[in-house]
């Protein structure tokens, strides 16, 4: 019974992936220009309302002072990618052709070192059968991984630049987006009052703003709090002067996206990179992503993020397991905010039902 509601899942998780493939495929390009005019829009926000307000105080042409924020919102967007691409990528690169010619001759040498210990300490044959069993899976796995990662990278780079065409539109579609956002925003509202009663259309608009602020806090708060945290990372492993430090940091700064659990998946395959040069700087690196997590999620996150996602740790991971498994790594990242969102309405058609029947909304008082 069990496997038949599990091939049932898994079917219509598949069949609706590829719905969903479809539509994205046809729509792509609008989809890219969306997501990049949302994303762009904190950039011209902070543009327009501290650089331009504060150097030309006394403009009161907004088309001028949209365009200006456009253009330099975009200047600073193709600037960090010029900075990636000719700094970052190229030590990357290297650093994971370097791991990957490396990694057989470092696990022939943690092999031997295995067989001499087991050696020495007289451990009994089945044990023996067991752990080198065991061993020689982790091995292979990790060998057979490392080999089709040279061929994923070069895949997925011939993807980007196969979909080259459909970023130069997505721009171009950004562009207009955050030229006339306000409009865009007018007609949306126009649309709903027009389809919607009063009540319920003000109940649509204060839900969008509410996602809005959700997904906007999160994602602009999350991306710069990790930004800081890979700058941070590859200062620190540049001092104490840890092997693989670029593609490390890339790796804790990537990960940091995900909330609660991030630092953790980016730490354990950066923790075993390390281990493959130096077991004495691996523990020194746990060490060192302990007190720089400490540090985020004590100082750095707060200040950028405000408040707390308001659920607790078994829902972060329940939102990460099911839009993980639904949207793998971009699941991940949004899986969370959404959740949240899901939860804040859920939580007030709860409490507002309690509230008709007169009872306490307070979770406390039903212990």
């Amino acid at each position: 019974m069990t496997k038949v509601m599990g091939f049932r899942l898994d079917f219509f998780v598949n069949l609706f992936k590829i719905q969903v493939g479809k539509y994205i495929s046809i729509f792509q390009p609008i989809i890219i220009g969306f997501v990049m005019a949302y994303l762009f829009n904190f950039i011209l926000e902070l543009v327009e309302d501290r650089l331009l307000a504060g150097i030309f105080p006394k403009l009161r042409n907004k088309k001028l002072n949209r365009v200006m924020g456009i253009i330099l919102t975009y200047f600073i967007v193709f600037l960090l990618l010029y900075l990636f691409l000719n700094f970052i990528l190229p030590q990357l690169l290297s650093s994971v052709i370097g791991l990957v010619n490396e990694i057989p001759n470092h696990f022939i040498s943690i092999t031997n070192k295995f067989n001499e210990l087991t050696s020495e300490f007289h451990i009994q044959e089945e044990y023996y059968d067991i752990i080198s069993s065991k061993w020689n899976e982790f091995v292979n796995y990790i060998l057979g991984f490392a080999t089709d990662l040279v061929p994923k990278i070069g895949n997925f780079t011939k993807n980007i630049i196969s979909s080259i065409w459909n970023i130069v539109l997505g721009v171009i579609v950004s562009i207009y987006l955050l030229m006339d956002k306000e409009r865009f925003k007018a007609l949306s509202k126009k649309i709903v009052v027009s389809f919607f009663s009063d009540k319920n259309a003000k109940r649509i608009m204060e839900l969008a703003r509410r996602s809005d602020n959700i997904f906007g806090r999160f994602l602009s708060g999350k991306i710069l709090d990790s930004l800081i945290i890979g700058i941070l990372t590859f200062i620190i492993l540049r001092i104490v002067n840890m092997p693989y430090m670029t593609l490390v940091s890339f790796i804790v700064g990537i990960t940091n996206i995900i909330p609660f659990f991030g630092p953790f998946i980016g730490a354990i395959p950066s923790f075993f990179i390390i281990l493959f040069i130096s077991p004495v700087k691996a523990i020194w690196f746990l060490v060192i992503i302990l007190i720089i997590q400490q540090i985020d999620g004590n100082i750095i996150g707060p200040k950028i993020l405000g408040d707390s996602l308001g659920i607790s740790a078994f829902w972060i991971l329940f939102s990460l397991l099911v839009a993980g498994k639904i949207f793998g790594f971009v699941g991940m990242i949004i899986g969370v905010p959404l959740f949240v969102f899901i939860y804040s309405i859920i939580k007030d058609i709860i409490e507002h039902r309690l509230d008709k029947k007169g009872l306490p909304k307070e979770t406390d008082k039903y212990y």
